[in-house]
């Protein structure tokens, strides 16, 4: 198998995401398994220039090292545009019966696809990707989003345009107004087994909805961009937080959408050599391992963010903290040193952890851990 690093360069890494790519270069090391480095600068907005360069000089001193040359997001906007081209030539009637088997239980007017244009003039057809003009207010005022997760479900605006009028669709495209381009998603439900959470079932309609896949800046989204990359790079190891795993539901969707469409990978993918998921998604029949982690949460109880620079790498070492601390207090939050609730931190090695990592003991505590800024503060000696 292959796992994968994805982080995102808008600042300095925090110990939050330290300890998810601690948990995603366990996970394969356990295996014997390589793991890809992939920087997701895809929003280039948020890109914080020398974070990408800071980030890989982190992880080096940290001990989680990678295989193969980094890849960027960035670098990619092309592939991601001929995926979207090839998913833009399908109607969502095509993919229907393909997509119910998934699971261990069942800004150009014409960049979607000539066929999706096509479709949008066929009766009772509706395309699998297709133009949406609603505002973020529009959204706002019409949904409401899923508790815990912050996931909006679109009400499917304009997919019942496109339905009911397609004409005056395509006029709106003529003459060039902007707008998002999204998946259409029907009533099937995803399910997958996940090493931490277990069984998960996602209803495609009711829980995640027709989602965007280009926003109307001309930016690919994360949902796109991630599954593309997986699939392309062969990535069959995936470990992240666990306000993912509904995303999760949607990226098995789209990988599902993007093989019926005739992607081809440009890596192979690897058999997996040992794993208690069973989770064929791809006509490859490749095993993909599904893990999400507890979230970790400041004394707040808030997520933690980069912009809380107390938590992150660039203030910990100007403190003179160790990897050896930084690794050991992750390890913790893991449950690799017991219970995090009924135990205290210790200094340990990426390889010293390595030796203690199970899903069993990851899964053992399933709560989001929350950090006691005290504690945090002396472990460090801050």
């Amino acid at each position: 198998m292959t796992g994968r690093f994805a982080p995102t360069p808008s600042g300095r890494m925090h110990i939050g995401n330290v300890y998810a790519m601690l948990g995603a270069w366990l996970s394969a090391r356990k295996s014997g398994d390589s793991i890809r480095l992939r920087i997701e600068d895809i929003d280039e907005p948020r890109v914080v220039p020398g974070a990408a360069e800071t980030m890989m000089h982190d992880l080096d001193w940290l001990g989680l090292d990678w295989d193969g040359k980094p890849v960027f997001q960035s670098a990619r906007h092309t592939l991601y545009q001929e995926a979207l081209d090839l998913l833009g030539n399908l109607s969502i009637d095509e993919i229907s019966d393909k997509v119910s088997t998934i699971g261990i239980d069942s800004d150009n007017s014409d960049s979607y696809g000539t066929a999706a244009s096509d479709t949008i003039n066929s009766p009772g057809m509706t395309p699998l990707i297709y133009p949406c003009f609603c505002s973020r207010a529009d959204i706002r005022a019409a949904s409401a989003p899923q508790e815990g997760d912050r996931f909006t479900v679109y009400p499917g605006t304009c997919r019942h345009h496109i339905a009911n009028d397609p004409q005056h669709v395509k006029q709106r495209l003529a003459k060039g107004d902007r707008h998002s381009l999204r998946i259409a998603t029907d009533d099937t439900t995803i399910s997958f087994h996940d090493e931490v959470f277990g069984s998960q079932h996602y209803n495609l309609a009711q829980d995640i909805g027709d989602t965007i896949v280009r926003r109307s800046d001309g930016i690919y989204s994360y949902q796109l961009a991630v599954t593309v990359d997986d699939l392309d790079m062969g990535i069959t190891d995936i470990v992240r937080g666990r306000d993912l795993l509904r995303s999760n539901a949607l990226q098995i969707y789209i990988r599902k959408a993007l093989i019926a469409a005739g992607f081809q990978p440009s890596e192979p993918v690897q058999s997996a050599k040992s794993s208690q998921s069973t989770n064929t998604v791809d006509s490859a029949d490749a095993t993909i391992s599904y893990a999400h982690l507890p979230l970790i949460d400041n004394a707040a109880g808030q997520r933690l963010a980069k912009r809380e620079r107390s938590l992150d790498l660039g203030i910990l070492t100007a403190h003179g903290a160790t990897a050896q601390q930084i690794i050991g207090y992750c390890a913790w939050l893991l449950g690799l040193q017991g219970d995090p609730e009924h135990t205290k931190p210790q200094p340990m090695s990426a390889t010293e952890a390595l030796g203690e990592f199970s899903w069993d003991a990851v899964r053992a505590n399933t709560s989001d851990r929350m950090l006691d800024q005290a504690e945090f503060n002396a472990y460090f000696e801050l």
